[in-house]
């Protein structure tokens, strides 16, 4: 198979163009009007206003705290802590070890936009609660999700989007999502080789796949950076290759969000283009089911 988004293969950094289209739907294909896809595909992103109401997201705020003070869950692989604080930071496989993100997951109004602008059907990827508290939330560096989904669980190409629930108001000094608009349309290349097991390192701190400070200090000066400020119960949605990071949250305001990925069903996973072996199932789901 030719690969068209090779990374980890050499000693450098290279900016490729993106040889796939981003939006793959248009108005008529569901509740996304079609001057918001055209802003998704200049910008790679789009925020909704509101998502859920107040009684879905007091639901979903109290399975959070019950899930992250299970000990259980605490104990589980797929739950990541924090080594200095002890905090959770992140419990993965969601949508399939909780009826309540199970059922956000598969809710008409969150699969209906990701097969709009994909273009197919579509199944998740990998879920994810992700905790910031206030204080002690580490932040999260410049990366494009793609390029490890590439090269560490198959993914054939960036026909993927990921869409991010807000479970706290979103502020700028808490650590909120933040987006380079139009980096989507170019792939970096990323120098070296994908350690073994390096999923258990990078989902505490992004080491491998993550570009130098030249290339984002580039892409920074052509594209910016978006500061995606929001209420609770709002939500993001955004390309699987944007350049997007996250700062710490020294604030005493904590951000929590649940962070979903769909896949085309006509993008599955292949074996991994970077790495002697894929990530587990609970990062990179192999199960194809359409979701909804």
């Amino acid at each position: 198979m030719h690969d068209a988004y090779p990374t980890r293969t050499g000693n450098d950094y290279t900016v490729l163009d993106r040889p796939d289209p981003v939006v793959r739907g248009t108005a008529a294909d569901g509740p996304i009007d079609q001057a918001t896809l055209q802003g998704f595909e200049d910008t790679g992103y789009l925020a909704i206003e509101q998502l859920v109401n107040a009684d879905e997201l007091a639901l979903l705020r109290t399975e959070l705290e019950r899930m992250s003070r299970n000990p259980a869950v605490r104990a589980d692989e797929r739950t990541i802590i924090e080594a200095k604080s002890q905090e959770v930071r992140s419990i993965f496989d969601v949508h399939r070890t909780s009826e309540v993100f199970k059922a956000i997951a598969n809710d008409p109004r969150v699969v209906e936009r990701a097969r709009q602008i994909l273009g197919s059907e579509v199944y998740t990827h990998q879920s994810r609660v992700n905790f910031k508290p206030g204080f002690e939330g580490k932040e999260f560096s410049w990366h494009s999700d793609f390029e490890t989904w590439h090269a560490e669980d198959g993914m054939p190409t960036p026909r993927a989007v990921s869409i991010s629930i807000s479970l706290t108001d979103n502020y700028s000094i808490n650590g909120p999502l933040m987006i380079m608009p139009g980096s989507h349309k170019k792939y970096i290349s990323c120098w070296g080789e994908t350690p073994e097991g390096n999923y258990k390192k990078s989902l505490i701190m992004q080491g491998a796949g993550t570009p130098d400070k030249d290339t984002l200090t580039r892409f920074a000066d052509e594209y910016g950076i978006d500061v995606l400020e929001g209420k609770a119960g709002g939500a993001v949605m955004f390309d699987s290759n944007c350049m997007h990071a996250s700062n710490g949250n020294v604030s005493p305001y904590p951000r929590s969000n649940i962070f979903i990925v769909f896949n085309s069903v006509e993008n599955t996973l292949v074996e991994p283009f970077a790495a002697a072996a894929p990530r587990p199932d609970y990062i990179g789901v192999r199960d194809f089911t359409p979701a909804g």
